[in-house]
């Protein structure tokens, strides 16, 4: 598979996760939207199938839209040459997703720095606490919701 077809991708994870998993975005901004439930399973497929080959994370992030929190891996295969964006939600209110430290060990300090600043909480992370606020700090700033009331003083 040397071009990546993402709607290839698409057919053959449902076939094996089922509709766990849907194409979100358009041209270069697809990407797979994945429930948080198959997320470990998908991307292990990701990484070890060889038609996909996407053995390295290259970015970890996460994005706070209010009604719910995103957290997007940027994957890519060295092999092949190609790029694949992973998209999961979760919600405000359980901020948790599996931790894929064991698939990418290199998400360590990814995971920590969106735990820290955002307050996604990886379960499983080998060793999840702050990496850039001080440990008595209670809230985490980049919360749209913590700059809000930083801001105006009240609460939302």
């Amino acid at each position: 598979m040397s071009n990546l077809d993402i709607n290839e991708v698409l057919a053959a994870l449902q076939a094996h996760c089922g509709e766990s998993i849907q194409l979100i975005g358009e041209d270069s901004q697809a990407a797979l939207l994945v429930m948080p439930e198959r997320m470990l399973e998908v991307l292990d497929i990701l990484k070890t199938n060889e038609l996909y080959q996407f053995n390295m994370l290259r970015n970890l992030t996460a994005v706070d839209y209010l009604e719910y929190m995103e957290i997007v891996y940027h994957l890519y295969s060295l092999p092949l040459r190609h790029a694949i964006t992973i998209k999961v939600r979760c919600t405000m209110e359980d901020s948790t997703v599996p931790s894929v430290t064991k698939i990418w060990p290199s998400a360590n300090f990814q995971e920590r720095e969106i735990y820290d600043l955002l307050g996604v909480d990886f379960t499983d992370h080998p060793d999840l606490r702050r990496i850039l606020m001080p440990e008595e700090f209670t809230e985490h700033p980049l919360r749209k919701a913590y700059n809000f009331v930083a801001n105006t003083g009240e609460k939302r």
